[in-house]
């Protein structure tokens, strides 16, 4: 699958043919489904920290703690467990409809303590219904999902997990498109579960930021850490993606909390800004010192609501967060880098957003969105990657 091309098509206006079949949401696992046991003191729950990240709610498979364009679920979820964990070692597929998983071999020469979940997908479900526009959202949600297992492995008390994005289809049938490492060390055994708001480190840069080939590595001594807020348990299995409209403009230091969020998770592969409505309409981002500067002044988001497949409650929405970088002829490698982690730094944002008492809705399908050359600087370098669409008030009509 050439990505590249695949990029340049989902961003023109071509619309998406007729929907097609979408194909099992879990993929064949061979053998008998296997529970997964509660974890013993000291033990890696992996139960809990699935139920927390990838489960399923509902029987139909659409609601999750991670969220997905139309709901289709494209990421497929194996296990490489080693010892301290609540399962056996070795290799397990994860269903995440009946929270179980099947045991599919021993696990590797070379395998650490603790668990490493890696994350794979199968394109036909997303393109069933999104055609050639598919790929750049199968690597958001691929993102979305290692998000929700990072926040689930923090809020479960444990230490902070290791986040390896850059996989892809050009690397191999075998190689996932993200992998994120959970150890059980000695010091983490100690730390209780989150009941309360408690801050972790999130490592900042390449150097912490393995790719999964690397996913057992910790991050290197020299790279820089921010504090982020990790929500409770209760928090992630409640968070859902709000029924437009949205509306409302956030309050500026929520704004302001919402953005540096993003920024810290995302690592540098993407840029951030935020378009706002009422009472002064345009472009806000983050200054140096960490307070909100103005970027561009004007009404911007009936121009968003065009870019974003024409969804036209985007117009009325209080505010969107922007991810905006992947320049025009990017190579396969940092298309990747710069879609996985904009989706790990929208769900970041999203919870952030909500335990801020905001709601909202990731936007992921973007064509001709280029950001630059509309605020006049050179066109195809800081097209729209991502979205999150905010408000104080949506629709009462349910959520997703």
């Amino acid at each position: 699958m050439d990505l590249v091309t695949a990029l340049a098509r989902a961003r023109s206006p071509e619309k998406p043919g007729p929907d097609t079949p979408a194909g099992p949401a879990v993929p064949p696992w061979p053998g008998r489904p296997r529970s997964l046991p509660q974890g013993c003191p000291g033990e890696l729950d992996l139960g809990r920290l699935l139920r927390l990240s990838l489960a399923a709610s509902d029987g139909a498979g659409r609601l999750r703690p991670a969220p997905s364009a139309g709901a289709l679920h494209p990421v497929d979820t194996r296990l490489v467990v080693g010892t301290g964990c609540s399962l056996p070692p070795g290799r397990y597929g994860y269903d995440p409809l009946r929270h179980r998983v099947h045991r599919l071999g021993p696990q590797p020469d070379g395998t650490p303590p603790g668990a490493t979940v890696e994350l794979s997908a199968t394109p036909q479900r997303t393109v069933s219904h999104y055609g050639h526009r598919a790929w750049p959202l199968i690597l958001l949600d691929t993102g979305h999902a290692a998000g929700a297992l990072w926040l689930a492995g923090c809020a479960l008390g444990g230490a902070p997990a290791t986040v390896g994005l850059g996989g892809g289809p050009d690397r191999g049938d075998e190689a996932p498109l993200a992998a994120v490492h959970f150890a059980r060390s000695e010091e983490a055994r100690g730390v209780p579960v989150a009941r309360g708001p408690r801050r972790v480190l999130l490592a900042e840069g390449a150097g912490g930021v393995p790719r999964p080939e690397g996913a057992h590595q910790v991050p290197s001594p020299g790279a820089r850490h921010q504090a982020v807020d990790v929500p409770t348990p209760g928090e992630l299995l409640a968070r859902r993606s709000a029924r437009p409209p949205l509306r409302g403009t956030p309050p500026g230091d929520v704004l302001r909390a919402v953005l540096a969020t993003a920024h810290e998770a995302s690592a540098g592969a993407v840029a951030w800004c935020a378009a706002v409505g009422e009472p002064e309409p345009g472009l806000v981002g983050l200054a140096p010192d960490g307070t909100l500067r103005r970027l561009a002044v004007g009404e911007a988001r009936p121009t968003l609501a065009a870019w974003a497949a024409g969804q036209a409650w985007i117009a009325d929405t209080g505010a969107v967060l922007l991810g905006y970088g992947c320049p025009a002829g990017a190579d396969a490698p940092l298309i990747r880098r710069a879609h996985l982690r904009a989706g790990f730094a929208v769900h970041l944002a999203h919870v952030a957003a909500a335990r801020h008492g905001l709601y909202g809705r990731p936007v992921g399908s973007w064509q001709q969105a280029d950001l630059g050359a509309a605020l006049g600087a050179l066109p195809g370098r800081d097209w729209i990657v991502h979205g999150l669409a905010l408000g104080t008030t949506h629709s009462e009509e349910g959520s997703l």
